[in-house]
């Protein structure tokens, strides 16, 4: 491969899985351009990453994961944002827009528990960690005998509270299990059983639409999955006429 001619700056959180998804945007973004194009991953610990035990809807709602990255592309100071999906607010900041949606991961939901598979199988009074409205009223409509504490934290914050015995069970998404090489972890839920938040397991490029070059949206049109693309509109779109946010448990 060639030295690149020049060098693009991907915004990302600084999370385990986010950094392996803007990695493999990078990745991809090289080959694609045959090498015409490098990538340097830039990362930033964003306001929803502080949060340690509040919940995401009484500190400002889930714009709280991009807000740092949105600002650093309005100033320039990066070329593009690597998003999931699940995590950007319906209206994008004015200017910038989703370039490409990659393939899609395993939308499901992973139930991670040492004793049993499926949240049915757990006994009375066992107490499930998260901080998702959706997973909580999802939860305990199935299951009203059980207790819902709060938990906070990216994937191996998570994983380490459980076997810290701070909960018996814990969710995740499949789809991050799977690309950190995790999937073993948990046990995919169905979703006749459960329903994954709008957009899981999808990721979204996003950019300036008018401080990108003609040859990097070329480059960045080969990310693109139609059926990625067309599901998160739709899943998007949804949302938008329900006034879909982290205070609605809607899945």
């Amino acid at each position: 491969m060639t030295n690149p001619s020049f060098a693009l700056r991907i915004g990302t959180r600084a999370s385990p899985l986010a950094l392996v998804q803007a990695r493999s945007v990078a990745a991809r973004l090289e080959a694609l351009s045959e090498g015409e194009i490098g990538a340097e991953i830039v990362s930033f610990t964003t306001s929803g990453d502080r949060l340690t035990s509040q919940r995401l809807q009484d500190a400002g709602g889930k714009g709280l994961f991009t807000k740092e990255i949105d600002i650093a592309l309005d100033e320039s100071r990066i070329e593009l944002a690597v998003h999931s999906m699940k995590d950007v607010p319906v209206t994008l900041p004015a200017g910038q827009e989703i370039i490409a949606y990659p393939p899609r991961e395993d939308p499901r939901e992973a139930f991670i528990c040492n004793i049993c598979e499926h949240p049915d199988a757990l006994p009375a009074g066992a107490r499930i960690g998260t901080a998702s409205l959706r997973r909580e009223a999802q939860t305990l409509a199935r299951r009203n005998d059980l207790e819902i504490i709060s938990f906070r934290g990216n994937v191996q914050t998570r994983l380490r509270k459980l076997e810290e015995g701070l909960a018996d069970a814990t969710y995740l998404a499949m789809a991050g299990l799977k690309r950190l090489g995790l999937e073993q972890a948990g046990h995919p839920i169905p979703v006749r059983d459960m329903l994954p938040s709008a957009c899981q397991g999808i990721i979204g490029v996003a950019a300036r639409a008018d401080t990108l070059s003609g040859r990097v949206r070329a480059a960045l049109s080969g990310l693109d999955d139609i059926h990625a693309r067309r599901a998160a509109m739709a899943e998007r779109a949804f949302l938008g006429e329900l006034d879909g946010s982290c205070r609605t448990p809607i899945a």
